[in-house]
């Protein structure tokens, strides 16, 4: 089978906020690069665009705000296993970021001042705690997606090349060196390697493995189990973090911006049961919290019981000025419309928790730069950015909107540092044996005789892990996850598709994908599994407390080829908190 071998300087793998902020970065500081851009999917379909609710930056707009709040909020809210000194860089930057975008035409929507709006969101409060702040700049609800466009605008005006429909396969690594990619073109079944002297990698999130989720069908966290089938350790995968609003049954979220706009959430009985748990800041705690609560709800009567067993809670709007609906929140409503036949209007929306972002994932440091190890080794010419790469700055649950402000902060700084490395660097030798694995992978999915279908044994992942690693989890149900998952993984060896084509041939591209799923449940799992506390996104009913003396550590899960996960553990850095341990020493999250 011929590969086509295709050279450049940069190559960025994802074409998100944080891939295409990446871009933009090194086409403004070294435009003589050859950088080129490859997307699974088309890039304006990149999952980014589906973000809803706003982008935080403490530019003070409404009221007052500062770089130092946002950074407790963002401690706290991740349950201080975040890592001080790559929070800090991200909300000390986010005003820039803003203004960035500004400057590159994205349309914010405005106030009476003209300045960018700015609205309420779960988590973001002033002085330490004191009450909720507006932090979150936004354009109506449509907010990733005006970013995304913005910004790929501006890849085209800057003539980055891109190579859209293309799924990479295999990272290249030879002697601690990124070498490059392996790469599949969708459209016609065609190889490609692609060799550059820095690769980067914003690939997304993973969360599909869950059969409640928000994500789209291509968050299959192909970057994360790349990264582990090169030997790269996997930071913090235990944590995921279930959003309480998503649509009853399909997933897609009611963002909290409609809370961020006097949203209440309801239990059967009419009550705002979220006072009980969070008095101060209510419906805009973090989602961790609410989630849990949603479920604690159930568990003694008080939530609504779909037909599946799962509990739900109603999302009361109809207080709401016709302006909020109109001009802040109008495609949310439409979902709810669409998808569920209910007029916000009129009745509250049926919600429940959806699996929806990965705090965890390809480990680096506040530079972007991929770690080899728990030691402190890095592999050269490699960077991440964005859901895919675990910076931590979201620690054990991430605050709403500090996704998109990760994108642009942390893509940004990839671009650059990435500009700096390639400046001083050679192409890294290409190994002889680069896409051996990915082309025998893909020949076994194709002649296998099996009678295992994808469909089927994706139906049965998304049921085990939404019932044994969601919202709760325990020693018991993690156990019986693993076990169940080792068998799926058997079952996939046996997948059989009937589409040999190569052009278009979406069973492949499906088989192939599983694989990543099941792996990276197995590697969830088996940190939750080890992981014997209750902090953040992951929540054991058998640890129910936080153990800060035991477990404010991360995980890094080592991906062994048969299948088995070996664990190390890296410190947490703390350099705000030792400067000022008033405020950022570990409490008890309480709102």
């Amino acid at each position: 089978m011929s590969m086509q071998m295709i050279e450049c300087d940069v190559v960025i793998v994802g074409a998100g906020g944080a891939g295409l902020r990446a871009a933009v970065e090194v086409a403004l500081l070294a435009p003589t690069l050859n950088c080129v851009v490859i997307s699974k999917v088309r890039a304006t379909r990149s999952h980014t665009g589906t973000a809803q609710g706003g982008i935080a930056a403490a530019l003070g707009n409404e009221e007052p705000d500062n770089p130092i709040w946002h950074a407790f909020d963002t401690v706290k809210g991740g349950d201080w296993l975040g890592d001080q000194d790559a929070i800090e860089i991200m909300c000390n930057e986010a005003p820039q970021g803003i203004i960035d975008l500004e400057h590159m035409g994205m349309r914010f929507s405005r106030n009476s001042d003209g300045k960018i709006s700015q609205r309420r969101f779960g988590g973001h409060t002033r002085d330490f705690g004191k009450a909720a702040v507006r932090r979150s700049c936004y354009s109506a609800d449509r907010t990733g997606h005006e970013m995304m466009h913005t910004l790929y605008q501006q890849c085209l005006k800057h003539r980055i090349q891109f190579l859209e429909e293309y799924s990479v396969t295999e990272l290249v690594v030879d002697l601690g060196t990124a070498c490059g990619v392996i790469a599949y073109n969708i459209m016609d079944g065609a190889w490609a390697a692609i060799r550059a002297k820095a690769v980067l990698f914003a690939t997304g999130g993973k969360c599909r493995m869950y059969q409640v989720t928000s994500n789209a069908q291509a968050s299959t966290g192909d970057g994360m189990a790349i990264a582990a089938y090169a030997g790269i350790p996997l930071e913090d995968m235990e944590f995921v973090q279930f959003h309480p609003t998503g649509l009853l049954r399909v997933g897609i979220l009611a963002s909290e911006a409609l809370r961020g706009e006097g949203g209440i959430l309801r239990n059967q009985k009419g009550e705002r049961f979220m006072e009980r748990y969070a008095p101060t800041i209510k419906d805009l705690a973090p989602r961790d919290l609410i989630s849990r609560c949603i479920y604690m709800e159930g568990r003694e009567g008080r939530a609504f019981v779909a037909d599946d067993g799962s509990y739900y809670v109603g999302l009361d709007l109809t207080h709401l000025p016709a302006e909020v609906f109109e001009k802040k929140i109008p495609e949310v409503c439409s979902f709810a419309r669409t998808y569920l036949g209910i007029e916000p209007r009129q009745e509250p929306v049926p919600v429940q928790p959806t699996a929806h972002y990965a705090m965890g994932g390809i480990p680096t440091d506040a530079k972007c730069r991929v770690r080899a190890d728990h030691r402190g080794n890095f592999i050269a010419g490699f960077f991440a950015a964005g859901e895919c790469a675990c910076a931590s700055v979201h620690g054990a649950n991430r605050l709403g909107t500090n996704a998109l402000v990760e994108l642009v902060v942390f893509g940004k700084l990839m671009g650059r540092n990435a500009v700096e490395y390639v400046k001083g660097a050679q192409p890294a030798p290409w190994p002889k044996e680069a896409g051996e694995f990915s082309r025998q992978e893909f020949a076994r999915i194709l002649e296998a005789k099996g009678g295992e279908k994808v469909g089927a044994i994706k139906k049965d992942l998304r049921r085990l892990m939404m019932d044994h690693v969601g919202v709760f989890r325990t020693d018991a149900t993690v156990t019986r996850a693993l076990e169940s998952l080792k068998e799926l993984r058997e079952r996939m060896r046996k997948v059989a598709i009937q589409d040999r084509s190569p052009v278009y041939n979406t069973a492949l591209m499906e088989a192939f994908e599983l694989r990543h799923l099941i792996d990276l449940s197995i590697i969830i799992a088996r940190g939750a599994l080890e992981r014997k506390e209750t902090r953040g996104g992951h929540a054991r009913d058998d640890f129910p407390n936080r153990d800060d003396q035991n477990w404010r550590k991360h995980t890094m899960a080592y991906w062994r080829g048969d299948g088995s996960v070996e664990l190390a553990f890296l410190e947490v850095n703390k350099t705000i908190e030792e400067r000022d341990p008033e405020h950022f020493a570990p409490k008890v999250r309480k709102y």
